[in-house]
């Protein structure tokens, strides 16, 4: 007897969101060109639909979402008229030239980097120096309640320089805080274990803030500053303009979050040893441990050090430290183990985030995006500080809707540097994509808007109004707080 197969679109089977996504991107491809907007760039800004639609509602997974996305660039931008000058009437854009533009974020910088970046976090975690600085930093500060906070919020910061990977960070910091939590004695769903797992999560994007290594949606925004505006944010630049505001908030993330969740407990009893217990576990530092700390400080001399003692790119430095790595012997990590530590669909996801954007920027959809959104708002009348301020608080609400910081940057940000480019006015064009990159990492009040809200949520310490119960108010706080650096600090550095 032969079971009848379901049918395709049977409920249940085709994921709603996917399905939304190909109906808006129908319709947009069904309406009129704008004046002004090439057919080109009307096709982008379909796609880019689709794209927001399917990556707010997770319908497939991003790598499945990414690799639908290169086909439609390759076949509605290839099959567009060619919007060069010289080029015939008639003349269409050509598949061979939109597979180039499809896959053109593969042969970024800033895609090395990231690649690169999650390897130096693969051996973090291969070799367990990750763990290691985390229960050293932990020995160091203290056992009071309060000591127990400003000493996760340290680790945190030690591991966003070494570890340039969110949700690896995350992984190595929970072990530690359940250790600690457990040594308290208090209950998983305690005010303290809460306020604990809450601060891991948000310091981290805090620190994703100051440190420009420390998130994959830095490094696209780096990656479009280089391939629209010609040039790009140095290391330590961007040191110098995030981390005063990482420290601020660090301090009052601690504050709120003590505030909101009064520990049930004022110290931890015999909680050092608990911690020297589970260093000694850990053992003597191992030969691999001691390498790759050594390379890794070295790297973050050489990334400090950008354009002031030397111009090798922070790409080009981290590409070495990573060969250096992979040497047999001199190396701590082999090929193999490389493969099944390193998240692959990151690479993808990050690669076809940038052709994505290089596609709005290329194809004119983001200049006459900049235009509208010019022309209809007035944006045109303020000046940088309200500029920021407005552009700031739509990113901020915008990404309530996405589940990855990766994929607002690839959606938003070329259009904001095109906005930002029509812009009259001495506006340093850098400067203000930096800032607004800033605000990029701002998954503050929904566990679903960082990959590290879900991991530390995962330990079942806090709830989703938990968490928003703090990630409101260091939202607030943040935004206002960057105001006052835009009207003061960045802007007697020039940046603003």
């Amino acid at each position: 007897m032969n079971t009848p197969k379901e049918p395709f679109f049977a409920p249940g089977k085709f994921p709603f969101g996917l399905l939304a996504g190909f109906i808006a991107l129908i319709v947009i491809l069904l309406l009129p060109t704008p004046d002004g907007l090439t057919i080109a760039g009307h096709r982008a800004l379909a796609i880019l639909i689709f794209a927001v639609v399917v990556w707010i509602t997770e319908a497939i997974s991003y790598e499945a979402s990414s690799i639908i996305i290169l086909g439609l660039i390759i076949f509605l931008v290839g099959l567009s008229p060619s919007i060069n000058p010289n080029a015939a009437v008639g003349t269409l854009w050509g598949t061979k030239e939109s597979l180039s533009l499809a896959l053109g974020g593969f042969s970024n910088a800033a895609l090395a980097l990231v690649a690169a970046a999650l390897f130096l976090a693969a051996c973090m975690t291969y070799t367990g120096l990750d763990r290691r600085i985390a229960l050293t930093t932990m020995n160091l500060v203290g056992t009071s309640t309060k000591s127990i906070f400003i000493g996760t919020v340290l680790v945190t910061i030690i591991l966003s320089l070494v570890v340039p990977s969110a949700t690896a960070r995350s992984a190595a910091m929970i072990p530690v805080i359940l250790g600690i939590i457990a040594a308290f004695g208090v209950d998983k769903r305690s005010n303290l274990a809460a306020g604990l797992m809450i601060v891991v999560a948000q310091s981290i994007s805090i620190w994703n803030v100051g440190i420009q290594t420390a998130a994959a949606q830095n490094l696209l925004t780096v990656g479009f500053m280089e391939s629209k505006l010609g040039e790009r944010v140095a290391w330590v630049n961007w040191f110098i303009a995030g981390v005063p505001w990482s420290i601020i908030m660090s301090v009052v993330l601690v504050i709120i979050t003590m505030k909101f969740f009064p520990p049930e407990v004022k110290g931890l009893q015999g909680g050092q040893e608990t911690v020297r217990k589970q260093i000694a576990e850990l053992g003597a530092m191992t030969s691999a441990q001691k390498r790759l700390l050594l390379v890794t400080l070295a790297l973050i001399c050489v990334w400090a050090t950008e354009g002031k003692l030397h111009n090798y790119s922070t790409t080009a430095t981290t590409t070495v430290a990573l060969a250096i790595l992979l040497l047999p012997k001199i190396g701590v990590i082999s090929w193999k183990d490389i493969q099944s530590r390193v998240p692959w669909g990151t690479v993808i996801v990050f690669g076809v985030g940038i052709s994505l954007g290089t596609t709005i920027l290329q194809t004119q959809a983001g200049d006459w995006l900049g235009s509208q959104i010019i022309s209809k708002t007035g944006l045109d009348a303020f000046g940088p500080l309200v500029v920021f301020a407005i552009l700031a608080a739509f990113l901020i609400v915008i990404h309530l809707g996405f589940a990855s910081a990766t994929a607002l940057s690839s959606s938003m940000i070329p259009i904001m540097i095109s906005l930002i480019e029509k812009l009259p006015g001495d506006i340093n064009r850098i400067g203000m994509t930096m800032v607004l990159g800033f605000v990029i990492s701002y998954g503050f009040i929904l566990p679903i808007n960082a990959p590290q809200n879900m991991v530390c949520l995962g330990t079942e310490t806090f709830n989703a109004k938990q968490f928003a119960k703090v990630g409101i108010a260091i939202t607030l706080v943040g935004y206002l707080l960057m105001l006052v650096f835009a009207g003061t600090y960045w802007k007697w550095l020039g940046i603003l």
